[in-house]
């Protein structure tokens, strides 16, 4: 009973715990984020607080320009070349973020930013949107740099406004023509109801 067989010494407790030394896992890289570049990765959060962000910047740049070019033009009417200049500007600028957002936003899932073509082409730029939306980037680096930086709090607020512009527009398509068809049915109403007498 007392004797130990040279194959029990052989085979450790299989209940003991693992006897290796823990290293400190090394500190993670992460790329840099440039709106203006082609290169470099962008997270899904990081896309859409940006592209909601850089959308409502744009849009605050065109009415300021639209209200100066009709304070400048005052009582006579704007030359067509300003107003229209100003817009195709825009257009242009806004056009140019968004490609570079949609090639950096490509990389971090491990795809070609050649695939950014798919936002001009009809229908398939629906199913390209929705694509950065949902597919997850790769977690560590890949053959475009370093994972994109944690999401702050600034960025995280701003994809928030998404959802909420998506939810204020299908309450306004519903309230909107409730409404109007309120405000016509009153005035239908109205000659039809004799005056209150005192």
């Amino acid at each position: 009973m007392g004797v130990i067989l040279e194959n029990d010494m052989n085979n450790p407790n299989p209940y003991q715990p693992p006897r290796s030394s823990i290293a400190p896992a090394a500190p993670t890289q992460f790329g840099e984020i440039n709106l203006f570049s082609a290169q470099g990765r962008l997270g899904r959060v990081r896309y859409i607080g940006y592209s909601v962000g850089i959308g409502f910047l744009i849009n605050v740049i065109a009415a300021v320009a639209g209200g100066l070019v009709a304070l400048l033009a005052g009582d006579r009417e704007p030359s067509g070349w300003l107003p229209g200049g100003v817009i195709v500007v825009l257009t242009l600028a806004g056009l140019t973020v968004s490609i570079l957002l949609a090639i950096q936003r490509l990389h971090d899932f491990d795809a070609s930013g050649w695939w950014s073509v798919l936002a001009i082409v009809p229908l398939a730029n629906l199913v390209f949107y929705l694509v950065l939306l949902i597919m997850p980037g790769v977690p560590g680096p890949n053959r475009f740099g370093n994972p994109p930086p944690p999401n702050t709090l600034g960025v995280i607020l701003l994809a928030l406004v998404l959802p909420l512009i998506a939810i204020i527009g299908i309450i306004a398509a519903i309230a909107i023509p409730a409404y109007m068809d309120y405000v016509e049915r009153a005035r239908e109403a109205a000659p039809n109801s004799a005056p209150l007498q005192q």
